[in-house]
């Protein structure tokens, strides 16, 4: 029936895993009776399993494979890349100083009702929907990634490897909602965490003489070089000032005001287990970025060097390609399990939060009769399932999408594009001089408006194409545009109006 690439017993274990997943989430929740059950788990989760799942949700796909491909490179592949979890760690200490109170003063749903306190629904509804597309857009590159995988193993068309992790996905998110999503967090977390390590652990097995034969390759090509202090914003390798100030911003957007991140703070029992939460999550990240690109060094020196020397069409094939061919029976299955783990984690987050700012921040808007918590109930489940259905069909056509380029640039790329703007409007409410909503707005639009040309168009920013700026700067340069336009709008209409 399937060519597959791996044992019945492996095969085995991957579904009995996935079957294990929706079952959980039916059973956490099978007692969900209203909104805040369903999207904040009646705001009753406890700190580490929160951790725990801002972790599992950052670590997708992208992570597992991506990750390991960058430090893979037989051009400027080494752990730079480990610099950016520098600026991590400070844009959340300050997302936790200036944001968390705010979100914690009112029994929000969104990040973005706050927003509207302060400047309007319009703000609020532009905001969310920023969020809606770009989040659909990032995670369906996720969700094709990991058919990618599935596609390796079953040896099936890739759209219907797409519909089986998507379907598996929104089944588990649809019953137990945010409980569900954060327990299952917690377990694949687990999982994953031990596969990554045990493949090393294989990885280091095969080379001729160890973690000797790792060390010396990565020391003869430079694997190991993590810092670079060189300030070209056009650089397109990592340096500390884009990890730093890039990787700040970055942070600060999609840990303080992206409603995947925020949506699982708001579950926390009191503001100081969300700073809990928060911060360990950067500490936890750093590590397993090293720990992945450490896995890219040891399969460079299985694939570029010795007798199973080959090549690669895109970095990220190679984890996926060694996980398949080189593990023995039953640690393939357990690793392949845990790659899909990381996906759905992510996915299913995806799916509740979309859901969460579909529902409160356009459907009860926009309603005209009062509902039941039984018919908002259902109303969020069905926002759940189309959001999967919109991930699956931008799945199906991202290989034309990526046209072979590193997913995990790409989905930070779009992370940064969504944040910057948004991230400037969180800035203009919090000024301590009342700012309009038109000026906001404005602000908005300056800062979509300059960093769309900036992504997009590399001449219009510096008159030579060819030369563009790194992105995990958009998040810096929008946030930054939006909030001097919104200023300067501010400013000069209230000198008008004297």
């Amino acid at each position: 029936m399937f060519d597959l690439a791996i044992s019945p017993v492996d095969l085995l274990i991957v579904v009995v895993y996935m079957a294990f997943a929706v079952l959980l989430g039916v059973w956490v929740g099978r007692r969900q009776r209203n909104l805040q059950g369903y999207f904040l788990g009646d705001r009753s989760l406890p700190w580490w399993a929160l951790l725990l799942s801002i972790v599992a949700t950052e670590t997708s796909t992208v992570t597992f494979l991506s990750i390991p491909g960058v430090s893979y490179a037989a051009n400027n592949g080494d752990f730079r890349f480990l610099q950016v979890t520098v600026g991590f760690v400070a844009g959340r200490i300050l997302v936790s100083w200036l944001l968390l109170p705010a979100y914690f003063r009112g029994k929000l749903f969104t990040s973005y009702e706050v927003l509207q306190q302060r400047f309007g629904e319009t703000t609020r509804r532009l905001a969310s929907a920023l969020f809606l597309i770009t989040r659909t857009v990032a995670d369906a590159l996720r969700l094709y990634l990991t058919a990618i995988v599935l596609r390796e193993v079953i040896r099936m068309e890739l759209p219907t490897c797409i519909v089986i992790v998507g379907l598996t996905t929104i089944i588990y998110t649809f019953f137990g909602g945010m409980r569900s999503v954060v327990w299952n967090d917690c377990i694949q977390f687990v999982i994953y965490l031990i596969g990554a390590i045990w493949t090393l652990g294989v990885l280091v097995g095969t080379l001729p003489e160890g973690l000797n034969s790792l060390a010396e390759f990565g020391a003869a090509h430079d694997k190991f070089q993590t810092w670079d202090f060189s300030i070209d914003p056009t650089s397109p390798t990592m340096t500390f000032w884009i990890g730093l100030f890039g990787g700040a911003f970055l942070s600060m957007g999609t840990h303080g005001t992206d409603q995947l991140t925020v949506q699982r703070l708001l579950s926390a029992r009191r503001e100081s287990d969300a700073k809990w939460a928060l911060i360990g999550s950067g500490l936890m990240v750093a590590a397993q970025f090293a720990l992945f690109l450490l896995i890219g060094v040891g399969l460079a020196c299985f694939y570029q060097a010795g007798e199973n020397a080959r090549e690669f069409v895109a970095g990220d094939q190679v984890f996926a390609t060694f996980i398949v061919e080189q593990l023995p029976r039953g640690i393939v299955g357990f690793t392949l399990a845990a790659v899909f783990s990381a996906a759905m984690s992510t996915l299913s987050s995806s799916l509740n939060s979309s859901a969460s700012v579909g529902v409160n921040d356009f459907f009860l808007p926009l309603a005209r009769t009062r509902l039941n918590d039984q018919q908002l109930l259902f109303a969020s489940r069905l926002a759940t399932v189309f959001f999967g259905v919109g991930q699956m069909a931008i799945a199906l056509a991202s290989e034309r999408m990526l046209g072979g380029r590193s997913t995990v640039y790409q989905v930070l790329a779009i992370a940064g594009f969504t944040t910057g703007p948004v991230l400037g409007l969180f800035f203009l409410a919090a000024w301590p001089k009342p700012i309009t909503q038109r000026a906001a707005l404005t602000g908005f639009a300056m800062g979509l408006g300059v960093l769309t040309c900036v992504a997009f168009q590399p001449w219009c920013a510096y008159g030579i194409q060819g030369y563009a700026i790194n992105s995990f700067y958009y998040s810096l340069i929008g946030s930054l545009v939006t909030l001097s336009s919104g200023l300067a709008v501010s400013k000069f209409a209230s000198r008008k109006g004297g």
